[in-house]
């Protein structure tokens, strides 16, 4: 029940989900963070640019990931962005059950460090990140960052 001189809560124009599937493949990296970023556009989501930057990274990352170490089990990915008032999030959902981890720094590597890049980057902006079981059996990796990074 609405009290008098109260206005009604209006969703902002740019909140919203979004789901897309795209082949395990590696032309799908660049095709899902060029995806996101003329999404983000379209709905005039209001983005800090370094913000919109470390999404991006994060995209390509868990994306890559997909690609690299799903594929075998999971010919198909999907990503999923979520954006709120104040908060965007990003998925990767994949069929296959392995739950990765983040590898420590390791500079004689060459790879192996995309988790780590994404969890550094979410805890920067002041977000979270994770990875769960989905119901079929395989896993979703997400990040959530705030449309404005903390100071």
């Amino acid at each position: 029940m609405e009290s008098r001189g109260s206005v009604p809560a209006r969703p902002v124009p740019y909140a919203g989900v979004w789901r897309f599937t795209a082949p395990a493949v590696d032309v799908s990296v660049p095709q899902a963070r060029h995806a996101v970023r003329d999404l983000l556009k379209r709905q005039g989501v209001p983005l800090d640019d370094d913000v919109a930057e470390g999404l991006l990274l994060i995209v390509s990352e868990l994306v890559t990931n997909a690609v690299k170490h799903a594929a075998l089990l999971s010919p198909e990915l999907a990503v999923e962005v979520a954006v709120g008032e104040e908060w965007i999030r990003v998925s990767v959902e994949d069929n296959h059950p392995y739950r990765p981890t983040a590898l420590e720094t390791d500079y004689a590597q060459t790879g192996g460090r995309g988790l780590l890049l994404v969890r550094e980057i979410t805890r920067e902006a002041g977000g979270a990140c994770d990875v769960e079981h989905t119901a079929g059996g395989g896993k979703i990796i997400w990040a959530a960052l705030p449309l404005i990074p903390r100071p």
